[in-house]
């Protein structure tokens, strides 16, 4: 089961990112993560009323609360690094956010197994290959390199967090539908403080009413995501979960094949084959 939702997880994540990365070629950054976010929060608002998650209420939300002050600045900080590229650069530095989860596994205590750690090393490198790393001629490496461990941290942070937000399913489409209404609330102060700045909110033409299913898919698989991670970590191992969550940037990468005609490289194909036995070595570990 931690295998499964997990890798549901990388694949709801990468696809939520893939999305994400293409709107804010068009759309502020800000803006895509204020209105995904915000469809997001309507929905879950419907299921949260539907199954009746407001009794699940209790300290468990502040878990939540963090968890949508700190997915704003990490969304913002990915999108943008993804518009201004190269993914090279972006994908394989973001999988640093498995440290932060792997992390308090760790301190929990848990000691995954000697094939478990060999799954580990091996999916981690093939999801850094995989991303194909252009560390050199990068018109703007040391922007999108900031920006992308700004995101990695914040990511980390928003795993650890929202696996401790909720116990049950209704308390945790509640805990998911604080972590959207703080996140909007933290990107809505965010676009505001922008705008008086001089930034801007729309684009040249307007809204992008044309692109609004698009923002919903991109909000509502990230919020998906969240809820299939924290599952995983909460049947599982969170060692297990976060290394098999994490491979997001590989849905990534193919998302960019498969619709943009992205040619993967040599060292890209070899880095999908090892995160694949990777992910095998963990689930059968």
């Amino acid at each position: 089961m931690t295998a499964f939702f997990a890798l549901a997880t990388s694949l709801l994540w990468g696809l939520a990112d893939f999305g994400g990365g293409l709107l804010t070629r068009r759309t502020p950054a800000l803006t895509v993560v204020v209105v995904s976010q915000g469809i997001a929060a309507a929905v879950l608002g419907s299921i949260v009323l539907a199954t009746g998650g407001f009794s699940e209420a209790g300290p468990r939300l502040w878990f939540a609360f963090a968890a949508g002050l700190v997915g704003p600045v990490a969304l913002f900080s990915f999108y943008k690094a993804l518009a201004l590229g190269p993914m090279g650069v972006v994908s394989p530095l973001a999988t640093l956010s498995v440290a932060v989860p792997v992390g308090v596994g760790l301190l929990l205590g848990e000691r995954p197994g000697l094939m478990q750690v060999a799954g580990i090393a091996v999916a981690v490198t093939g999801v850094v290959l995989a991303g194909g790393p252009q560390l050199k001629g990068a018109p703007v490496q040391r922007q999108a390199i900031l920006l992308t461990l700004v995101a990695a941290l914040g990511f980390g942070t928003v795993f650890a967090l929202i696996t401790e937000a909720s116990t049950t399913v209704t308390g945790l489409f509640l805990a998911l539908f604080v972590q959207r209404l703080t996140n909007v609330a933290a990107g809505g102060i965010a676009l505001y403080a922008s705008v008086k700045r001089g930034g801007e909110a729309l684009p040249v033409g307007g809204f992008p009413w044309a692109s609004l299913p698009a923002l919903g898919f991109v909000g509502l698989a990230d919020v998906a995501a969240n809820g299939t991670y924290s599952v995983a970590a909460q049947h599982g191992p969170i060692t297990v979960a976060a290394v098999l969550a994490s491979l997001y940037p590989v849905v990534t990468a193919l998302a960019a094949r498969g619709f943009l005609r992205e040619r993967l490289r040599a060292i890209q194909a070899a880095g999908a084959g090892l995160a694949l036995v990777g992910t095998l070595l963990l689930a059968t570990g």
